[in-house]
């Protein structure tokens, strides 16, 4: 950018970042304010003019972008904010040149706004970059997080372990189940695995295909599945489409799915009062020796 007019935006950057303010915060205040405080709003406005006049000073893109950029990411801001925002400094810049035609010549007007497109340009395009880049790495942690949540394979006691599945089942998170399933039951040494569709919204015939593939996959390596959760609507829905569970055992809780997961591995519950009983006459026994 020539040095003049370099010059003349650095004069009169209060003037020009007041006018960018008034005009962010007018875009600004219906699209943003029902979200973030309008202390907020100001203060990240603020920052943001700021970080745009320190690459005009220094004459390069600086790394203070990529932190302010990075700021908005884990804030959750959205991208818009950024480019609506240097839309708006580049027409303010405009304007304030164009007001100041007098002191620059007719013949240069068309470089002078070349040179400010070149110097907003890059800005633009390091700063939505940026943006994008840590967007899609916080995305993809994310991403991570939630398959790791979305198909947990918890041990609860010795030799059992349960599945609790929440929300719509895709092919792509029954591959995940599978994985987790075949993982688990060797890392925990599990016999027998319940897997709970008590939070699943609907069991269809997909649905129903990859448990059951699920369940033949866990038989194949030493152990086995109950399908608990059962609601009546699911019940119904499974033999009207002529679904075979047969090879699936399958209980209507998770309690009664627990019960049986005991009795497989040779446990069993004993209430309070069976045991009194059992010691009770144990003793009538003893009395009668």
């Amino acid at each position: 950018m020539p040095k003049r007019v370099n010059q003349i935006i650095i004069n009169n950057s209060d003037i020009i970042i007041k006018n960018w303010l008034k005009a962010v915060s007018e875009k600004n205040k219906d699209e943003y304010t029902s979200t973030i405080s309008e202390e907020m709003l100001q203060s990240t406005n603020r920052e943001f003019v700021n970080v745009i006049f320190k690459s005009l000073h220094e004459d390069h893109l600086t790394t203070d972008i990529e932190d302010f950029s990075e700021r908005l990411v884990h804030l959750g801001w959205p991208l818009s904010y950024l480019t609506d925002g240097l839309t708006t400094f580049r027409r303010v810049v405009f304007d304030f040149i164009l007001s100041q035609n007098e002191k620059i010549e007719t013949d240069f007007f068309s470089v002078i706004l070349d040179k400010v497109n070149g110097w907003v340009d890059p800005i633009i395009t390091r700063l939505v970059n940026e943006y994008s880049g840590n967007w899609e790495h916080t995305v993809s942690l994310q991403r991570v997080a939630l398959q790791e949540l979305s198909a947990p394979l918890i041990p609860v006691m010795r030799n059992i372990t349960i599945m609790p599945l929440i929300g719509t089942i895709d092919t792509e998170r029954a591959k995940l189940i599978m994985e987790n399933l075949l993982q688990g039951v060797i890392k925990h040494n599990a016999e027998v695995v319940l897997i709970d569709i008590t939070g699943v919204p609907v069991v269809d015939t997909m649905v129903a295909h990859h448990l059951i593939q699920a369940a033949e996959a866990v038989r194949l390596i030493g152990a086995n599945c109950i399908l608990v959760g059962i609601r009546p609507e699911i019940a119904q829905t499974i033999v009207n489409l002529g679904i075979d569970l047969t090879r699936f055992p399958t209980r209507s809780s998770l309690r009664k799915g627990f019960e049986t997961a005991l009795e497989m591995t040779g446990r069993k519950i004993i209430r309070e009062n069976k045991k009194k009983e059992i010691i009770e006459d144990i003793m009538k026994s003893i009395e009668k020796e």
